[in-house]
């Protein structure tokens, strides 16, 4: 739209256009395509450039009623169809003027999405909302069908045919949990505050490659011409088939595997498979997030895999690292000025009880003193 025309309608919108501006704005919209521009103009740059306090809705009313008994008395036909445009132009004016008096012009409030809710990013970067009582189907940018939703519980499908690797990333907020199933028949479990991003399809002669952040345990679907590999920020963890448990939170000083069946290396991300460190059924592997080390443990696996069952397990476990946990689990902020608690270990099991539980278990443990105040524990 040319800086002329823009002049015009705003000269009409502030009741400043002569007769022959007026004309000339009705004149320019006779041309479809002109109105298109029109509108958008007014959709983009009404409620910035234009103050309403300037339209004078009884003037422009006045105007109109003039511009008929001008007409009427002139009596002349090509006057009246310029009339029929002056007043469909004043008519549109006052309506839009109406409408923005009454705010329905005003920018409507941007969808906020509840923190505790299960999101799905599609390929497209729209995000989808995951109705946890709820059923939904997940469909590609053709509007075809991928997945399909059931509660907490979310399948691909394995017959969509894809040439090229596109991605969805499902996110987990703390205090909740889900479950995935791949294109490939991979399971996934994931933990509160958890976020995976992985392909609609896996693509064959392509490695499959999923992105973790958080903690998940792996069920995955054997295939030896396709290594499936978990990257868990400056960690990969590789493996043809076999279950096991990654925890990789961001705010945790390692990444920690622990393999149930099957065999599992682990290399740093500028690493190749050849570098890394084989680990056995039975075993964690640590990785160092400062040094980029490795470092190998035998444990009691069923430590680590409980949480899906909703059991949270300690053992040996600092204050500190439990506080976090706690605050995954239950959805809640952990304030605590106890500096010496924070250090101090613990040994304990909780199985679905209710935060106040396993607070007085701390405070009849520790003598800790603490209150609860809307989603803020607070400890001293």
């Amino acid at each position: 739209m040319s800086q002329k025309n823009q002049k015009l309608i705003v000269q009409f919108l502030t009741n400043q256009a002569s007769f022959m501006e007026l004309e000339a704005l009705s004149l320019w919209l006779e041309n479809p395509q002109n109105e298109k521009e029109f509108k958008n103009y007014i959709k983009l740059n009404y409620a910035i450039d234009f103050n309403m306090k300037q339209f004078d809705t009884n003037r422009s009313k006045k105007e109109l009623q003039e511009f008929i008994s001008k007409e009427r008395r002139l009596r002349h036909l090509h006057k009246i169809r310029k009339l029929s445009k002056y007043a469909a132009l004043i008519i549109t004016f006052l309506g839009i003027g109406y409408l923005y008096q009454n705010d329905y012009f005003s920018p409507s409030p941007e969808f906020m999405i509840p923190s505790d809710s299960i999101t799905l990013q599609l390929e497209n970067g729209d995000i989808k909302v995951i109705q946890e009582n709820g059923t939904s189907k997940v469909v590609d940018d053709k509007g075809r069908v991928v997945g399909a939703q059931s509660g907490t519980h979310l399948v691909y499908n394995s017959s969509y045919i894809k040439e090229k690797l596109v991605y969805n990333t499902l996110k987990v907020p703390y205090g909740k949990q889900f479950e995935i199933q791949l294109s490939d028949g991979t399971k996934v479990h994931l933990n509160a505050g958890t976020s995976l991003k992985y392909p609609v399809k896996f693509v064959d002669g392509k490695t499959r490659q999923v992105f973790l952040e958080g903690e998940a345990f792996f069920d995955v679907t054997s295939d030896k011409k396709h290594p499936f590999i978990v990257n868990a920020e400056a960690l990969n963890v590789e493996v043809f088939g076999t279950e096991f448990n990654v925890s990789s939170y961001p705010e945790d000083s390692t990444t920690e595997v622990v393999l149930i069946e099957g065999s599992v290396a682990l290399y740093n991300e500028n690493e190749t498979l050849k570098e890394g460190v084989t680990i056995v059924p039975g075993t964690k592997g640590s990785h160092d997030k400062n040094d980029q080390s490795i470092s190998v443990e035998k444990v009691n696996i069923e430590l680590y895999t409980q949480w899906m069952k909703g059991s949270l397990i300690f053992r040996n476990s600092s204050f500190e690292t439990i506080s976090k946990k706690l605050e995954r689990h239950y959805n809640m902020k952990i304030i605590n000025t106890n500096e010496q608690l924070d250090k101090e270990i613990f040994n304990a099991s909780f199985k679905e009880e209710p935060i106040d539980i396993i607070l007085s278990y701390f405070k009849n443990s520790y003598d800790i003193k603490y209150r609860i105040e809307d989603n803020t524990i607070y400890i001293n």
